[in-house]
């Protein structure tokens, strides 16, 4: 959509998929792009490594607690350490989703790229769990704060892990063909800010045109949720598109009215 008079200053994000300049017809699949693939990539390299550095601090917690006397403060640091880098590991993969989506057609892999954080928070505390609160080196109130420490990290990292807005091709795609079906050019073009839940077609919108607003983004639909996971378009620039499309054929009917 064209800027109509915003005061703000716009950044576009260069890169991702060119936009068309033909009205959408139909639903296009989605295919990331190079640039976006790369991206994804170095995430899910520096993601594997964090959780491999997780599940290395698991097991130095867990020879820690075979060599009586166990030295508690170590072993808390371990399980801290440990939750970090799964917690950093689970982010990163999850922003390397956005950049390159699986398909809902396969429901098991869907599942598993979206979802593996949770799965990697498990195998990284889990064991470690069940063998504090069955070791019998750990007494009374020394296991009581260890094993509450472990089980909260195990939920922390969990729920870190659990992407609840999992991006799909399918998703992508609709939300695309959504805005291309609104944009009189049938671009792929949309605005939205570094705070923003809602991406935009118009950048002079009211919503997004506030006090607090001192930049506005511009780019394509799949941008705005590789960089600010924003999934939802603005309903009152859904509703003006759809009034702008509609005047002309209103005007035409009138015009087509014979005179008496």
């Amino acid at each position: 959509m064209p800027d109509m008079g915003t005061k703000k200053k716009l950044t576009k994000v260069e890169g991702g998929e060119s936009s068309s300049t033909t009205p959408a017809r139909e639903t296009k699949p989605f295919v990331a792009s190079d640039e976006s693939k790369a991206k994804a990539r170095n995430f899910r390299i520096f993601a594997i490594i964090s959780w491999i550095v997780a599940i290395g601090l698991e097991v130095g917690a867990i020879l820690l607690l075979k060599k009586p006397p166990i030295k508690t403060t170590w072993l808390i640091v371990l399980i801290v350490a440990d939750l970090i880098f799964a917690v950093i590991g689970s982010l990163l993969w999850k922003k390397s989703n956005r950049f390159d989506p699986a398909s809902e057609k396969d429901t098991f892999k869907f599942f598993i790229q979206n979802q593996l954080g949770a799965i990697i928070a498990v195998i990284a505390f889990l064991p470690l769990v069940i063998l504090i609160f069955t070791n019998k080196d750990l007494k009374g109130k020394q296991k009581g704060i260890v094993g509450a420490i472990a089980v909260v990290a195990l939920l922390i990292a969990g729920v870190t892990g659990i992407d609840f807005k999992s991006p799909s091709q399918e998703q992508y795609a609709t939300q695309t063909a959504k805005v291309e079906s609104l944009s009189p050019t049938g671009a792929n073009h949309v605005f939205w800010t570094k705070s923003g839940t809602h991406y935009h077609l118009y950048s002079d919108c009211y919503r997004i045109n506030t006090k607090r607003t001192d930049e506005i983004f511009e780019g394509t639909v799949a941008q705005a949720r590789e960089l600010k996971n924003i999934t939802e378009l603005c309903s009152t620039c859904e509703a003006r598109a759809e009034k702008e499309k509609a005047l002309p054929a209103e005007k035409t009917s009138e015009a087509e009215v014979p005179k008496e």
